[in-house]
């Protein structure tokens, strides 16, 4: 490429828009973790006791559930701050949608947490979905969501929001397997 095009080489990439990249020789490690300390300070959180799971374990949520009105701009900012903080931390994306504020206290606790990708020659192919049947109190539609793996590395991950109602876990762990970005 430098034959066609003037280049200057800069040494490898150490941080590009929020994102930290350690590389080592055959290994390459990606994170957040200054952007997730950015995220708490913005939002008041860097004191916060830290939590070990992103969402309650069984906690389903309604829009009419009378807690406390929040301002709907900073809101909007947290849970678009979250969803940029996702290019490194998959573990946090179905919980984006839930549970903003609790995520801030298991940011508190995971800073660290990011994508190790290593040098391999075992290029196995690995895939895991699910749904969770009816689980909007709301309007009763279901949250798919998947994970692919090349050996221990993720590579893609999406969690979605059904835009149909399933009548069956069956039918539900169905679309969640096939449904498509």
């Amino acid at each position: 490429m430098s034959k066609e095009f003037e280049m200057t080489n800069i040494g490898l990439m150490a941080y590009y828009l929020g994102v930290e990249v350690k590389q080592l020789e055959d290994e390459i490690f990606i994170t957040q973790e200054g952007y997730a300390k950015e995220i708490l300070k913005k939002f008041k959180m860097e004191d916060c006791k830290a939590i070990n799971t992103p969402v309650e374990c069984g906690i389903k949520l309604s829009k009419n559930d009378g807690g406390e009105k929040v301002d709907p701009t900073l809101f909007k900012s947290l849970v678009g701050s979250l969803r940029y903080l996702t290019c490194t931390r998959p573990n946090i994306l179905y919980a984006t949608g839930l549970a903003a504020k609790r995520i801030l206290r298991y940011l508190k606790g995971t800073l660290d947490y990011g994508l190790f990708y290593s040098n391999t020659d075992d290029y196995k192919l690995v895939g895991h979905s699910d749904s969770d049947w009816a689980g909007d109190n709301d309007d009763q539609k279901s949250t798919s969501g998947f994970v692919f793996f090349m050996r221990d590395t993720v590579f893609t991950w999406m969690s979605k929001k059904q835009s149909i109602v399933m009548l069956s876990t069956c039918e539900a762990e169905y679309v969640a397997a096939t449904f498509s970005v």
